[in-house]
């Protein structure tokens, strides 16, 4: 790297050096994008602004769709998650995802060295590809893994009609 380069990224970061000791860096390392809690119960995002517990947003539950030649499925790890606390809504076009993950609190937050996972509320929608019959729809929740089977719908997009004459 020669010495204009140098510059330019010394310009790009404030002229400041990176500290590998900070626990946002650490965070970023991890390829997380999860909220750092600080000793005040508080929730460290976008450049360390605080944010009252009270006003988190929902996790966004990171699913796989595909197809079967008979099914469109939706699948999710959604580990530590109870049956009872998932939600989910089906239409011809769409699938909605709801649920909470609880934990059972061993560490106080000043105690963790890496707080990645996520904790509360989550949920994703999404419109499918294809239309579905939802009262025909399976789940099952095996090994932490949420499996959902939405059979398609095989419509016709074509119909031929005879002329009667009366």
């Amino acid at each position: 790297m020669d010495a204009n380069d140098e510059n330019f990224f010394k310009r790009l970061i404030g002229g400041r050096r990176n500290n590998d000791n900070d626990p946002r860096i650490e965070l970023a390392k991890a390829g997380g994008a999860v909220a750092r809690r600080s000793r005040t119960g508080e929730a460290e995002e976008n450049g360390g602004m605080p944010k009252p517990l009270a006003e988190e947003p929902e996790g966004q539950l990171t699913i796989d769709v595909y197809q079967t030649p008979d099914d469109i499925v939706v699948e999710s790890a959604i580990a530590g998650v109870r049956p009872e606390d998932i939600d989910i809504n089906v239409t011809s076009d769409s699938i909605a995802i709801r649920g909470a993950r609880h934990r059972e609190k061993e560490a106080g937050d000043e105690d963790y060295f890496y707080q990645e996972c996520y904790w509360g509320r989550f949920a994703r929608s999404v419109i499918l590809p294809q239309e579905v019959d939802p009262e025909n729809a399976s789940v099952s929740f095996k090994n932490g893994i949420l499996k959902v089977r939405l059979p398609k719908l095989h419509r016709k997009k074509e119909r031929k009609l005879k002329v009667r004459i009366e």
